[in-house]
């Protein structure tokens, strides 16, 4: 079923950079044989890294508001492996009915959207859905000892903050730490177009 462009999500910045995340993440995808995307937004990443590795399930999920938009993404993609996306909200107690773990968790330009203490419950849930040595991939600009890696970005932190809703760019540091406490330990930080960041951590605990 092909659905007018109308009706389904687009986002420039995702287009830009599937290509150059896919490139560091295709080790991963290759030897595990579903992900679960926190965030999926518009699944424009979702249906390109499905359709480049056809035997694995990736997962969408966001907020109920979201979900519609992604339901037509994956409508006219047509492909067998994206089920229907969840609906995830990372502050609710449980995430979902199911005890399903998953060997990749995978989420994009959400943490400095996201208030700091919705960041602290993502990280504080993922161990309830992420299996034992189960990698969980970040993407997106973050602070280094508390400095940004760009002017534009130093801008970019300045209207995410004039938003009033808890926005900002992350502090690497702030970031470990919470992986740290659920158990995980970072093992790749890729340098990425655009002055954003790819995290690669994995479950120890």
């Amino acid at each position: 079923m092909i659905l007018t462009a109308s009706l389904i999500p687009f986002s420039p910045a995702c287009e830009r950079n599937k290509d150059p995340i896919l490139s560091v993440i295709t080790d991963l995808l290759s030897s595990v044989e579903s992900v679960l995307e926190i965030g999926s937004g518009t699944a424009q990443h979702a249906v390109y890294f499905a359709a480049s590795n056809p035997s694995l399930r990736w997962q969408t999920s966001d907020l109920a508001e979201n979900l519609e938009g992604i339901r037509a993404q994956l409508a006219n993609a047509e492909l067998t492996n994206t089920p229907a996306p969840l609906e995830l909200d990372v502050t609710r107690p449980e995430w979902f009915a199911s005890a399903v773990r998953y060997p990749l968790v995978y989420t994009a330009n959400t943490l400095h959207i996201m208030p700091w203490t919705s960041v602290q419950a993502l990280f504080a849930q993922l161990p309830k859905v992420l299996e034992r040595d189960g990698y969980f991939v970040c993407y997106g600009p973050f602070k280094y000892a508390e400095c940004f890696t760009s002017d534009s970005n130093r801008a970019f932190d300045a209207r995410l903050r004039s938003r009033g809703v808890g926005s900002g760019i992350r502090d690497f540091e702030a970031v470990a730490t919470l992986a740290q406490s659920a158990g995980m330990v970072l093992v790749a930080d890729h340098t990425m177009p655009a002055n954003n960041q790819c995290l690669i951590f994995r479950r120890q605990a």
